[in-house]
């Protein structure tokens, strides 16, 4: 009760102090009353870049880094105090401060609720696809976490540029696809069949031709997966259709190393009893 009490005269002797305020500007001051009105103002004020310059350089990483937790502590009835600052956070000028944002950025979508993670946080999200490969590998890492809490048109929308994952400012970043394969095997829950045909397909087929053994081995898991659910569906023209260009892209492959594939992901269906075995044959 002492608590409550103390909250309340924090909460009410800052309402006093911005009375000074044009209503437009009392609307937008960040107040609310989980924790003290000073404790919050201190913490937003961290990520002005004239502070952040003269008392820390590290400063707004560490801000990024405790976002989550203090959107947490207030509750979504009150991310207007924070969405401003995110987005400051989300567009600094070191790729730190953005690859933290991205790394959590799900954790936060869960916190917020479908409809503010549609609204705040999913153009965030776009720019973080686009941006440098240390803070792509942060919403890639996640994908599937952050994908599943959007709605399945939303979700679809995404399905366009999950190719472009392939694509990273260095070609030797071979973590960052077997990091792609990794993820694209829990996105087959997310997608009809029909998607994962058009979709996933081309990109899985990419990744088992891939110069790293690493990323291949993860792809043949991926494929046989593909064929699980393919096989599960209600059309069976897309698992079929995936078996003869496996057949047709693989086995005769006039480069040993693509026959090798077609045999690795012949023993993957094999043994994780991805089809029947009248099927197999």
């Amino acid at each position: 009760q002492s608590m409550d009490s103390t909250l309340h005269y924090i909460h009410d002797s800052d309402l006093s102090t911005n009375s000074s305020f044009s209503p437009e500007e009392e609307r937008k001051s960040k107040v609310q009353d989980v924790v003290p009105q000073a404790l919050l103002d201190q913490y937003l004020s961290m990520t002005d870049p004239s502070r952040a310059q003269t008392v820390d350089t590290e400063i707004a990483k560490h801000c990024a880094y405790s976002l989550p937790g203090v959107a947490l502590t207030l509750g979504r009835q009150n991310w207007h105090c924070l969405k401003d600052t995110y987005e400051t956070l989300a567009s600094d000028m070191q790729w730190k401060v953005r690859r933290t944002l991205a790394f959590s950025i799900h954790e936060l979508a869960v916190i917020l609720g479908d409809q503010l993670t549609a609204g705040d946080l999913v153009p965030v999200f776009n720019g973080f696809l686009k941006d440098l490969d240390e803070v792509r590998i942060g919403v890639l890492k996640h994908l599937h976490d952050f994908l599943k809490l959007l709605h399945v048109d939303k979700r679809r929308e995404y399905l366009y540029q999950l190719q472009e994952f392939l694509v990273t400012d260095n070609s030797r970043n071979w973590r960052f696809r077997a990091e792609l394969a990794e993820q694209l095997i829990l996105l087959l829950d997310l997608y009809s069949a029909r998607d994962i045909y058009d979709y996933l397909r081309p990109i899985a087929f990419s990744l088992c031709a891939d110069k790293v053994s690493s990323v291949r081995w993860i792809s043949y898991k991926l494929v046989s997966e593909m064929v699980k659910k393919l096989y599960m569906a209600s059309t069976p023209t897309f698992v079929v259709d995936l078996m003869n260009e496996l057949v047709e892209k693989f086995c005769r492959c006039h480069k040993w190393s693509g026959r090798q594939t077609f045999v690795f992901i012949c023993q993957t269906i094999s043994e994780d009893d991805c089809l029947p075995m009248d099927q197999f044959a």
